[in-house]
């Protein structure tokens, strides 16, 4: 009768020899991983301490107008320093605080977001060394987005005057970015004395566009110039509003047509002289003018392809993606064209598309009517789009933005529409801007699918949210990496096919695959001109050949991809990443597949690199299929 209970007993003893019990195996388990996240969470304050203290000092050391751009007055009286002896400090400055990084924080320690943190900074590191053999490449001063534009632009839409201290600041702004561009000429001409000479288009721009800035008072008879009729306007409010006193005004005045007569004046006068002098050394315009064509041209082109798409991608792999991407594109176009009943081939649809120049169906006039029934449109159809996001998206953004035509001194006939952000705490809106000085250049077609790549839910969504951001640190919510940003524009395009009320005329679906078959002729484009010796009229007959775009448009557009290698290829990689993360994520989750939530967690954590998006969806999965 004893056996049963001593046989009992061994057992007991038998399995405490053995070890803990299974209970107690996950109570140790437990405590393990409630530790572990209680020194990931510790860390994590300590990191996210570091990022922001070290982001606030790069922020106010290096860069006023960043700073103003975000809505702050620190520094408002300065610009950015031009010069490569600014550069090294900042580099230096920057490798000494990744260093930093790497010495105070055991990366296998962060949890994973802050190992993303962690990336993210390390990578931006990464790549401004290696930058670093490359600056006397590329065009100091170019027709698309050069100082000389953007420096009267950022004055008349960023540097706000609420204040006198505000106009003063303006004031002595305007001669600092004199000084700026005197620099950047001194720099420019070191690079045309090492062989890097800017395409005689890129020449005329940039003299057109100086020229229209300081034509006009004080600098010239006539109506006040862009830049000085914006400041007095400002000035008349602070007066209007009993800020300053009418003399103060008018003095204020003064010194303001003082300043411009002098640094910032002389400044474009010498960009002037250099670019004329320079314009007998363009390349011959009838020859290839590539990356590859300048000194250490090869690497310059492979390291601004890998900036510019964040992947090890090839020139060749490129190329061979947009040949793939455009005749693919090309099959969904035959079906609308199909579909409206035009009997002819689609080169002929393109040809009827780009010679119905008066056909109210398909162009706006070429009158002032014309640019406000644009504006207007554009305006409609994102206001409509804006209804629908709370179906696609949790996180939405909260400041605003407009639609607006370009300033007059850097409009251009055909060029593409672009976006400036809201300031982060939405005080300003975020601005998406129209060339209209040619109507016929605009096509109707295009404005929907425009409005959604440049507004919502494209630029606009994914930049507002990402500079509200509150969970990740300050530079994240800052940081722009070109194949995420424009790789989501692009996606935002396709997105809009889902929503009710978009593309509903089968000509603006017909618009939305040219923009796509667009991006895709970049891949082509770009590495042809740029690794394959295209001329630019090669490049205008491809992109005439496969696209409804205009000539003025084609021309214009290959004109920016010769002064900006490798920038184009981001839209199309970018997109087709993202588009592969949703079907992969579809296919793993099933029903647990929440659109609301793959969008959020794609812009949820703000710009990145293409492979640490990549990792930060595939956690995502992870975590809903756990739950």
């Amino acid at each position: 009768m004893l056996r049963p209970a001593l046989t009992a007993l061994a057992l007991v003893l038998t399995l405490s020899a053995c070890g803990p019990s299974a209970q107690q195996k996950a109570k140790q388990a437990e405590a393990a991983a409630a530790a572990v996240a209680a020194e990931q969470a510790e860390l994590s304050t300590k990191l996210n301490t570091w990022f922001d203290a070290k982001y606030e000092e790069q922020l106010v050391k290096f860069s006023p107008i960043s700073l103003t751009m975000q809505g702050r007055k620190e520094r408002n009286s300065e610009i950015d320093c031009f010069t490569l002896a600014c550069q090294d400090e900042q580099l230096a400055w920057t490798e000494a605080a990744s260093a930093e990084l790497a010495a105070n924080f055991d990366r296998a320690k962060l949890a994973p977001e802050d190992q993303l943190s962690y990336d993210i900074w390390m990578y931006q590191t990464e790549q401004a060394k290696a930058g670093k053999a490359f600056r006397n490449n590329g065009y100091i001063f170019e027709q698309m987005g050069g100082a000389q534009s953007f420096l009267p632009t950022f004055m008349i839409n960023f540097h706000g005057i609420e204040s006198a201290d505000d106009a003063k600041a303006w004031i002595a702004r305007v001669t600092a970015a004199g000084k700026g561009l005197k620099d950047g000429v001194t720099r420019a001409e070191a690079n045309a004395k090492l062989g890097v000479h800017a395409p005689k288009f890129a020449y005329e721009g940039v003299i057109e566009q100086s020229q229209k800035i300081i034509t006009g008072a004080p600098f010239t008879r006539g109506t006040d110039s862009a830049v000085f009729a914006d400041f007095k306007a400002d000035i008349k409010k602070l007066v209007d509003d009993k800020k300053i006193s009418a003399d103060d005004g008018s003095a204020m005045i003064g010194e303001a047509q003082t300043a411009l007569k002098g640094e910032f004046l002389s400044a474009y006068q010498q960009l002037i002289a250099f670019a004329k002098a320079d314009l007998k050394n363009s390349p011959d315009s009838s020859k290839p003018v590539g990356a590859s064509l300048q000194p250490n041209g090869a690497a310059y082109y492979n390291y601004m392809l890998a900036q510019n798409t964040t992947t090890q991608m090839t020139a060749d792999e490129v190329h061979k993606l947009g040949l793939a991407e455009v005749a693919r594109i090309r099959t969904e176009m035959e079906a609308i064209k199909t579909k409206v009943g035009f009997t002819g081939s689609l080169e002929d649809f393109f040809t009827m598309m780009r010679n119905s120049k008066t056909d109210p169906k398909f162009y706006y006039p070429d009158t002032d009517e014309g640019r406000a029934a644009y504006i207007a449109d554009a305006t409609a159809a994102i206001d409509n789009i804006k209804t629908k996001l709370p179906d696609y998206f949790g996180i939405l953004p909260k400041a605003d933005m407009v639609v607006k035509r370009v300033e007059p001194f850097r409009e251009q006939d055909g060029a593409a529409q672009h976006y400036y952000p809201s300031t982060p705490d939405g005080s300003r809106p975020g601005v998406y801007y129209a060339h209209l000085s040619d109507m016929t250049a605009m096509p109707k077609s295009e404005l929907e699918v425009i409005a959604y790549h440049e507004g919502l839910p494209g630029h606009h969504m994914q930049i507002a949210i990402q500079q509200e951001l509150k969970a990740v640190p300050k530079f994240r919510t800052q940081a722009g990496f070109n194949a995420y940003s424009e790789g989501w524009g692009l996606y935002s395009e396709k997105l809009a096919t889902e929503m009710d009320g978009t593309f509903e005329n089968p000509y603006s679906d017909f618009g939305r695959l040219g923009s796509e078959i667009w991006r895709a002729i970049r891949l082509v484009v770009d590495t042809g001109l740029h690794s394959k010796n295209w001329t630019e009229e090669q490049a205008v007959a491809y992109f005439l050949a496969n696209a409804p775009t205009t000539e003025e448009q084609a021309r214009s557009e290959v004109r920016r991809y010769i002064v900006w290698p490798g920038q184009a290829t981001g839209y199309k990689i970018g997109m087709i990443k993202i588009q592969q993360l949703r079907a992969k994520a579809e296919a793993e989750l099933g029903d647990k597949f929440d659109i609301k939530g793959f969008h959020d967690t794609v812009l949820g954590g703000g710009a990145m690199p293409l492979d640490l998006l990549e990792r930060r969806v595939d956690t995502w999965i992870a975590d809903k299929k756990a739950a």
